[in-house]
């Protein structure tokens, strides 16, 4: 596709959605949702999902699209944001996509090829058990005696990313890692921009939206799912929040521990969203997110970069 791309990156919490928001009213575009989260419908609250003022402010694709319980892959978001790309640059706006899941920002921006493969729902939950029974080096070590690269590629704390890479190799009969074939971008003008925050005032913004979470009924959304009949053992209930939440309303835990369990977890999450975002990627024009003229500061270069 010729023409333009915008995205921006970083990790939970930074203020990806707003910036996203007002570059699209600033540059005339619209959002492409790259968390994995968003989805599914009905999960707004534990995802950050942008709120109704902002998806009227700009339109936004890839979210809702599913339901809790059907299954969503990258292949499946790769064919949702190319159409989406392909509408919006037809329509002779700019395509901006948005979101932490660095798996998809990367696949969709790299141009990768990604194998066509269904989830095998009885050896996912195998190779979990073994996860839970042995710890993720037991998946490590099964990765690498099927595929020795991704197993070097891809980090032994992902055990979900592993497990997909033995379900692929098994059920395709190529290795996961004779997949990784990179097309190149979708557009020709692609610029990518990085929020970042220091570590003390992202985990205190963190922390403060985990409250606002809680305060706004993200306990009473899961009630709601559940009685929907989602159950809790679904992939899409497993995120931070989400897990949670199930394990408060079975009485399992108290509310407090629970929030403090969502906190920690996240703060872990952006250690990993930090290895796919790297400060020293030179694709990466990266801006402080507290900045009181961070919208200025990313139209700057947005243009700048479209003046070249």
């Amino acid at each position: 596709m010729r023409g333009e791309l915008i995205a921006i990156v970083g990790a939970t919490a930074t203020g990806k959605t707003a910036l996203a928001v007002a570059l699209s009213e600033a540059v005339g575009g619209e959002v492409i949702n790259a968390d994995s989260r968003q989805v599914y419908r009905g999960m707004d609250i534990g995802t950050a999902k942008p709120s109704a003022a902002e998806q009227a402010a700009a339109r936004h694709w890839v979210i809702d699209r599913v339901a809790p319980d059907q299954p969503y892959t990258l292949a499946s978001f790769l064919d949702d944001a190319r159409a989406a790309i392909a509408d919006i640059a037809g329509r002779g706006r700019t395509p901006i996509v948005a979101g932490g899941t660095g798996q998809y920002v990367w696949a969709l921006l790299e141009g990768w090829r990604v194998p066509r493969v269904p989830p095998d729902i009885t050896l996912r939950q195998e190779l979990e058990a073994l996860a839970a029974r042995a710890g993720a080096g037991a998946v490590a070590t099964l990765l690498r005696a099927e595929d020795p690269e991704s197993a070097d590629s891809i980090d032994r704390r992902n055990v979900r990313r592993m497990i997909r890479a033995i379900e692929v190799t098994r059920s395709s009969g190529r290795r996961f890692s004779e997949w990784q074939v990179k097309d190149g971008p979708p557009a020709d003008d692609l610029r990518i921009v990085g929020l970042s925050l220091a570590r003390d005032a992202l985990y205190a913004r963190i922390d403060a939206r985990v409250d606002a979470m809680l305060a706004a009924g993200l306990a009473a959304e899961v009630a709601a799912l559940i009685a929907a009949g989602y159950d809790c053992d679904l992939p899409a209930m497993s995120g931070i929040g989400y897990r949670q939440m199930c394990g408060y309303l079975r009485g399992e835990t108290s509310l407090d521990a629970a929030a403090a369990e969502m906190k920690t977890e996240t703060h872990r999450l952006t250690r990993m969203q930090h290895a796919w975002f790297r400060r020293d990627d030179a694709r990466i024009a990266w801006l402080d997110a507290s900045a009181p003229d961070v919208v200025g500061q990313a139209l700057h270069i947005v243009r700048r970069a479209a003046a070249s």
